[in-house]
Parts: structure tokens; sequence; C-alpha cells
């Protein structure tokens, strides 16, 4: 993958982070420049309303020590021009502590002092200025920064009134301070910010690597996983162990890699399989063959004449044919029932019927051997769903079986059992049985016993009864006994 997921990630965790910063910087500037304008602002009139005080009282002990301000004194309303400057040194006093410029201005605006000792004249005020003196000489506290022009330094102002003991205004100060202390604090706090951020991002960088190497190593694990699947490894695991949804993903390719597996080895089975049945049927056809070419030769070059023998050769050729026939109808028998896509007739149908049937048709395969078959089932009615015809087919080549290897004169027993999970069908007979290394092979396809009584057997009968038993979902079962005889069990599911 060449790290893009890495890059990915990591430029999508860099980018959400470089966002929240840009956010959280306007919305701090914002914020921050309301809180500190505010901050400042609230300073500003504690420290005005304090020089306004000590003037308001200031002014009235000048009103009762009898100095008079000017023609009228305090009591006319007006400061006097000729007195004032004697508040000056009060003023600058006033104005070292409060850390600001200070201007005072008389009740009928007529007068405006400052601490250099200027009178300004109302007329040499800004536009606008006017208003926050009009509002501090009615009692209210006003704000403005309308002065920063005839200061020279952007400045912030307040006015507030000066009250004196009977609730009189007796003018206004107004006090100055520049606007560069508020910038620089708001300076200060995004310099803080921007520190944060840049440490925010390399610290993101960092662990945003780490995260992502983290999280693509896993999606490494299964890519070269699915890789080697596509190779034909079908033994390659991720080796992921993870509780989420990349856990998930890992565990369904482990999952599909064992299924990979299992389908190439049962690939391989029927691969030998199928070599094995050319061989076997190869095999099983060049007996018959070679009999038929030989006697045709024999015939077709006159080395046979008498009439007696013409009609042994013609006879053994018949023979020949039918044997043909027979291996040749089991084994198209045996191909339907192993294709998935061959279709049984099934239906509801009476178990107990079957078994009747099959024994009366089973009386006429061996006659010369004078079997008796006995049907021991209490039950007249067992339904079941199948395939009427071919569990008559499935029980026929079992009985067969057993009376082909029972001794003349012998009895074999059919029995039904019923059990909650199951009715179970049991064929036994009184013959020879089987020893382990037979009974171990008696359902592989052209197995046949050497025995004389199996001349005549395809090796296919016990197969094609496996395969209709697999396909009605019943289990076969067989056990057998060399010299005792040999019991099949046949487990209906309910």
């Amino acid at each position: 993958m060449k790290h893009k997921i890495t890059r990915k990630l990591l430029l999508f965790i860099l980018s959400l982070l470089l966002l929240f910063s840009v956010l959280m910087g306007v919305l701090f500037t914002r914020l921050f420049s309301s809180y500190t304008l505010t901050y400042q602002k609230e300073e500003l009139q504690d420290r005005a309303e304090a020089i306004s005080q000590n003037l308001s009282s200031f002014l009235q002990e000048e009103q009762r020590s009898g100095r008079g301000m000017g023609s009228g004194g305090m009591g006319s309303g007006n400061m006097g021009s000729s007195h004032m400057g004697g508040y000056i040194p009060v003023l600058r006093a006033l104005e070292s502590v409060v850390s600001g410029h200070v201007w005072v201005v008389d009740q009928e605006e007529s007068l405006i002092l400052e601490t250099r000792g200027r009178e300004i004249e109302q007329r040499s005020l800004p536009e606008g200025a006017n208003l926050i003196i009009e509002e501090a000489l009615e009692g209210s506290v006003a704000f403005s920064e309308d002065f920063s022009g005839l200061l020279d330094v952007q400045s912030l102002t307040v006015g507030v009134p000066i009250i004196g003991h009977d609730q009189g205004i007796l003018g206004a100060v107004l006090l100055h301070t520049p606007i560069t202390s508020i910038e620089s604090s708001i300076k200060s706090g995004l310099n803080i910010l921007l520190l944060s951020s840049a440490l925010a991002l390399i610290s993101a960088m960092v662990f945003g690597v780490i995260f992502s190497l983290k999280f693509v190593a896993p999606l490494k694990k299964m890519n070269k996983t699915a890789y080697l699947l596509s190779k034909g490894d079908y033994q390659a695991k991720t080796g992921v162990d993870q509780q989420d949804e990349i856990g998930e993903l890992a565990r369904e390719i482990d999952a599909l890699s064992y299924k990979l597996h299992e389908a190439s080895q049962e690939s391989l089975r029927l691969e030998k399989s199928r070599q094995d049945f050319i061989s076997s049927v190869s095999h099983e056809l060049r007996t018959p063959v070679t009999v038929l070419r030989g006697s045709l030769e024999a015939l077709e070059d006159k080395i046979i004449k008498e009439p007696l023998q013409v009609e042994a050769y013609h006879h053994q050729m018949y023979l020949e044919v039918l044997a043909l026939q027979r291996l040749v109808d089991d084994l198209l028998n045996l191909t339907r029932l192993q294709n998935p896509d061959f279709k049984f007739d099934k239906e509801l149908i009476n178990l107990s019927m079957v078994l009747s049937d099959v024994t009366k048709a089973a009386e006429s395969l061996e006659p010369e051997k004078q079997l008796r078959l006995h049907l021991e089932s209490p039950y007249e009615t067992l339904p079941i769903l199948g395939d009427y015809g071919r569990l008559l087919q499935m029980f026929l080549a079992v009985l067969h079986n057993a009376q082909k290897f029972s001794m003349h004169h012998g009895e074999i027993f059919i029995t039904v059992e019923q059990a909650p999970a199951h009715v179970l069908v049991k064929i036994r007979d009184q013959g020879m049985g089987m020893d382990p290394e037979t009974l171990s092979h008696i359902f592989d396809r052209f197995y046949k016993s050497t025995h004389k009584e199996n001349a005549k057997g395809t090796g296919l009968g016990l197969a094609i009864a496996l395969e209709i038993a697999k396909r009605h979902e019943v289990k076969l079962q067989v056990e057998s006994t060399l010299g005792q005889g040999t019991t099949f069990f046949f487990y209906f599911p309910r």
C-alpha cells in the first residue's frame, strides 16, 4: 500500500487539528478581545470614579475654606479658570497613581483642564467627543474612543460625574488610557494560543504517525494473506487478533483461507477419486472385453468348429455382455447419485410398505439357496419423506449382498425399532462375516470380495446403497464378525 493510508490518516488528523486551531483562534480572539475590553473598561471606570471622589472631597473642602472658584465660586457651579491651576498638582498626583491621562470639566462645559495645565476649548474637541462629556455631566458613565486623534494615540476614554455630598453635579472627570495595553494583552494571548497550537500539531503528528502505522499494520497483514491466497497458499493466516471491525475482517479472511484449504483438499481428493475411478472402470471393462475379443477371434478364425463348442462360446459371450450391461447400469446409477443436481422424487411414504415390498422382491434373487427372510416390524405405518424407488434399490442391494454370503437354508432378519430421534432398520444375516480389513472397504467403488459367491458382482452395489442413504440423510453403519454374520444399521431421522 506504500503508506498511502498512513499519509491519508495523518493528513486528516493534522487538517482536523489545524481547522480546530483556526476556529479556536478566531473564537479566542473575539472572546478574549471582548473580555479584555470589558475588563479594561471596568478597571478604567473604577479609577475614574476614585478620581471623581477625591476631586469631590477636594472641591467641597475648598468651598468650606472660603476659597472661591472664580467669580461665582463653587456654589455658582463654575470652577473658574483663575483658580483651576491650583488643582493641577492634585490631578498630577492622582494621574500618577491611576496610570492614565486626566481631564476635568466644569459643570457648564466651559472649561476643560488637563494635567499639563492646558485649558482645552470645547470647540477643539473632536466630533462626537462632546457626547461623553454631556452624559457624564448628566450623571452617567460613558466610554468613547473619539479622543484618539487629539491625544495622538489610540486610546479609550471614560467619563464619570463629580458628585457632591448633596448629590449635585460639580463637574466631570475624563480618564484616558492607551488601547495599546489592550492590544498587547490580546497579542500575548494569541502568542500563547499559537504556541499551544504548534505544540499540539507536533504532538498530533507524532501520535498520528504511531496511530496510523498501528492502524495500517493489520491491513498489511491481510493484504499479504490475500496475496498468498491468490498464489495458492491456502494455509496462510493473517495473525490479526482484534476485537473490532478490522479483527472481524481478518477472521473472515482466515475463515476463507480455511475453506479454500478444505476445497483444495477436496479437489485433490476428487481428482484422485476420478483417476482411481477411471483406472477401476478400465480394469473392470478389460476382462469382459478381452473374453469377448478372444471368443470372437476364435470363431472368426474357425478355430472352434464343433457346434457344441460354438454354442458354449456364444453363451459365454452372452454372459459377458450381461456383465457389461450390469456394470454400465451401475456406473450410470452411481454417477447420477453422486451428482448434487440429480433430484430425487421425495414424497411422504410408508417405510413399512417399502420393507414389505423389498422382502418379497429379494426372495427371488437367490432361489437355489432356499433362504428364509423374516420381516419383524410391529408397525403398520411408518411415515417418512423419501424416494420409494431409490429406497427399494438401497435395501435390495444390501439384502442381495446378505443373500450372496449366506449359507444354504440360512436366515436373514429385517427388524424395525423406533426411538424419539430416529427409526432404526436392521438387516442381519448369518453368513460368513467379514474381517476388519474387508469391512473398512465394503463401500468402496469396485471393491469385490474374492469369494466365489461374489463372482458376478460389479463392486458397485453397496457404494450405490451408501449414496442413496446419504441423499436421504440416513446414517448407515455396519457391524460384522468373521464366521458369525453381518448386520447393517439404517438410522432414519424423524
